[in-house]
């Protein structure tokens, strides 16, 4: 560790972004206790899991996982909105290259060629400014030795929030706001598509359908940080 480094952990110690307490020597983003404590899910392992057929319902899906699924009055739940709305990229880097390690561990996302992160519109991402699935999709892609494919999918259209939607109103709500603007790039690839949070399946499953439209030639294949605990 730098001199500076050390100087602002002295001035500004460090703390765990779900629970809050002081990180100790030899804690790296997350306290041991939150790490241990953490709702994990056992999708990185295994191709039999319940998200995997959840979006296989309305998809050609090749492969999905989420890290975890956790529960309403979790403190992860604190940290997806820390990363999402107060710009901790950094927690969300972190926290993708926890996902990708899980991903590599469990070996079968090897077969994937590229990754690339769900788009914000850019009205949206200038209010944040930066895309939080970015930093996670960067994560996934250093832990699992891929290229990050940027701006070859956008967002077209700045949907209205999905979060007090019914199910059946947020498919409606994603209809059509992807589109592929470089097919070169995603071509006869199996892409790794990668979001924060995947609640109903319906922003993600827009995006990879806009994909498998445009690019018949590629694969796609779906990784979160987190879930909702009913899928």
């Amino acid at each position: 560790m730098s001199l500076v480094q050390d100087l602002f952990r002295l001035f500004v110690p460090p703390t765990c972004p779900a629970c809050g307490k002081l990180l100790i020597d030899g804690e790296h983003s997350f306290c041991t206790r939150c790490r241990m404590d953490a709702p994990l899910t056992t999708q990185p392992y295994s191709p039999a899991n319940r998200l995997l057929d959840h979006l296989r319902e309305t998809l050609p899906i090749e492969r999905a996982a989420a890290l975890m699924a956790f529960p309403k009055g979790s403190g992860w739940r604190e940290v997806v909105h820390r990363f999402k709305y107060k710009r901790q990229w950094r927690a969300a880097l972190d926290c993708g290259r926890w996902l990708g390690d899980a991903l590599a561990e469990g070996g079968w996302f090897y077969g994937v060629d590229i990754v690339v992160a769900v788009p914000l519109h850019p009205l949206k991402q200038l209010r944040r400014s930066y895309n939080q699935a970015d930093y996670i999709a960067d994560g996934v892609a250093e832990r699992l030795e891929r290229p990050r494919v940027r701006g070859a999918v956008v967002r077209v259209r700045n949907n209205p929030s999905q979060a007090l939607k019914r199910t059946d109103e947020r498919w409606d709500n994603v209809a059509g706001i992807f589109a592929v603007r470089n097919a070169k790039a995603l071509e006869g690839k199996h892409i790794l598509l990668v979001d924060d949070v995947i609640t109903s399946g319906a922003t993600i499953g827009s995006c990879a359908e806009a994909i498998l439209r445009a690019v018949p030639s590629a694969k796609v294949s779906i990784a979160a940080f987190a879930t909702a605990h009913y899928i």
